[in-house]
């Protein structure tokens, strides 16, 4: 089978690998979507290797295959494996960590918190951007009938990391949500912020994704490079500030930002990675009794909730691909999407 592989520096290739078997308990998923997440432009740029030991999880000895939003059909199962788990020709997407499977965090479905060592398929080992991935049945997420691959392939990380932050910061429709950065998990938060009945406001230096903004659901959008974030988020919400903030830029600017303009009792939640950010603890947080939290990922139960919600309320989940491409296509794919002025693409087979 073919597979992506990220070699270093901004270096693409398609490397030939056998077909994967699947042994005890592990199922093989033939890939009908794989999409694009702006976190694999960290592996992308990073020399060999830089970028996983950069964010705590390991060396690697070699590339490995990219990509961990998979989509698609089982196609092979294991021994072990039963019915109730996986079954031949099932639409799936996946939950793309595995860790111990006894912790409690595991347990619970939130295995990329497990104690014990955890692999991320697509950063620590081979992911969706290929023909087929092998992963453990147990990680496997049911795709409802009435979504596409491409709507599970977004679900199964933009667009399920969006889902996860926004049920943690409660959202509800007597909230103004601001939302820091319109990459794809941005967008994704616009659309179902406002699908939430939130009033959505929308920040980001391009002009080509504040454009796309208002498609998703934002009723208003500011650039924060030609006005002052927090005076113009004031201004919207007649000096209050607003209820939510969501940092999705990982920038240290933007999460400035969005503390200073979230009103008094307010939540801001950060889930753009890396990076720092220099507060003035006592008049940004303490004496407006804030609640800053950060967001990683979603949990397995998470991206099966995502999925129904998406389902149920329609979500036009599909249209932040503004992009579709082949697997041959990969090395002037990432090179456009590396320029961070698109929306959000996505491998299709």
């Amino acid at each position: 089978m073919r597979g992506v592989l990220f070699t270093g520096n901004r270096q693409v290739e398609i490397g030939e690998f056998p077909d994967p078997t699947p042994g005890p308990g592990e199922v093989v998923v033939e890939i009908k979507a794989s999409g694009m997440c702006g976190s694999d432009l960290k592996f992308y740029r990073a020399a060999p290797g830089d970028a996983q030991a950069a964010l705590g999880l390991g060396d690697l000895s070699e590339p490995i295959i990219a990509g961990h939003e998979p989509c698609g059909v089982v196609a092979a199962v294991g021994a072990g494996v039963t019915e109730r788990e996986a079954r031949i020709g099932q639409r799936v997407m996946d939950h793309h960590y595995c860790g111990c499977g006894v912790c409690h965090h595991c347990r619970i479905g939130w295995s990329q918190l497990c104690g014990e060592r955890f692999v991320v398929y697509g950063v620590t080992a081979h992911g969706a951007h290929a023909d087929y991935i092998k992963v453990p049945a147990r990680t496997l997420v049911e795709l409802p009938d009435s979504l596409s691959f491409e709507t599970g392939a977004a679900i199964s990380c933009g667009t399920g990391t969006a889902y996860g932050a926004l049920r943690r910061m409660n959202l509800s429709g007597r909230d103004t949500l601001a939302v820091f950065g319109q990459g794809p998990v941005g967008l994704a938060a616009n659309q179902l912020g406002a699908a939430m009945g939130a009033r959505v406001i929308a920040l980001d230096t391009a002009p080509e994704r504040r454009a796309l903004a208002t498609e998703f659901g934002a009723e208003t959008v500011i650039d924060p490079a030609a006005d002052d974030p927090v005076e113009a988020l004031k201004e919207l919400t007649g000096g209050a500030g607003v209820d939510l903030a969501l940092d999705c830029s990982g920038a240290e600017a933007a999460r400035s930002a969005a503390v200073k303009a979230t009103r008094t009792w307010g939540t801001v939640c950060f889930v753009g990675e890396g990076g720092s950010v220099t507060l003035d603890v006592s008049p940004d947080m303490i004496r407006k009794q804030l609640t800053v939290i950060g967001s990683w990922t979603f949990s397995s139960v998470i991206q099966e909730e995502c999925a129904r919600f998406v389902a149920d309320r329609k979500v036009d989940v599909d249209k932040l691909f503004t992009q579709r491409y082949t697997l041959d296509q990969a090395e002037e794919t990432y090179k456009l999407f590396d320029t961070q002025t698109t929306g959000k693409g996505v491998f299709l087979s």
